[in-house]
């Protein structure tokens, strides 16, 4: 019990700095001029480090949606996954809180608190198979590079935080590039923006859940069965 109470605090801050950095960038873009490169430099790289950072503690998932991936494929417990789930939700939500203290009101509210939302051409159903695949993308990254034990050594942390750089890239003007529930979820409820918010559950959950049984069930069912 004390091991995954400290795991949850490790996940907890992880997704605080995610959250305040990510939606930070997106708040600040349009004031910097950094434009989308800044916002995928600075998602990437907080995603980069933090991972790294909680990695021995709590395994660096920050994201409800690489837990539930992990989870399918037994590689967490239930009650592990569910105190994971709690303490990202809990960190997205005091990442954005700190943001609506420190950033002016008119700068943050005309950002909405750097919640992401569809693109105005883009629907729902579009919107779910992006977010879905670019969770894909970073959850199958999550699998060959922590969880797979040919992975080579130190490369989860860079790995992922690439994987979401280019999510920005791809598809930051199209639905804003979450690819992570508790992104959505904390800048949504401090700023009381709820637009199509299960978009960023659904489509990052079913990524979630196709890359894990694909990568489980390819490439290390048969190695877990050879295991002495």
């Amino acid at each position: 019990m004390e091991a995954t109470w400290k795991a949850a605090v490790a996940e907890l801050v992880g997704t605080f700095a995610l959250v305040f950095v990510a939606a930070g960038s997106l708040i600040v873009a349009g004031q910097s001029g950094s434009g989308l490169v800044g916002e995928a430099l600075a998602y990437g790289s907080v995603v980069a480090v933090m991972a790294s950072v909680t990695a021995r503690t709590s395994g660096g998932h920050l994201n409800p949606a690489v837990t539930v991936g992990l989870w399918v494929a037994g590689r967490i417990g239930t009650l592990r996954a569910v105190a994971y789930g709690a303490a990202q939700l809990v960190g997205g939500a005091l990442g954005a809180l700190l943001l609506r203290l420190v950033v002016p009101e008119v700068v943050w509210r005309a950002a909405r608190l750097g919640t992401p939302l569809l693109a105005p051409r883009v629907g729902a159903g579009k919107g779910i198979v992006i977010e879905a695949a670019l969770t894909f993308f970073l959850v199958f990254a999550v699998f060959g590079t922590a969880v797979d034990d040919r992975a080579p050594p130190n490369a989860f942390g860079p790995a992922v935080g690439l994987v979401l750089a280019f999510a920005v890239l791809v598809a930051g003007p199209l639905t804003g590039a979450s690819v992570n529930p508790a992104r959505a979820f904390g800048p949504g409820l401090v700023s009381g923006t709820w637009a199509n918010w299960w978009i960023y559950w659904v489509g990052p959950t079913v990524g979630a859940v196709i890359a894990s049984v694909l990568y489980w069930g390819v490439f290390l069912r048969e190695r877990a069965t050879l295991k002495p």
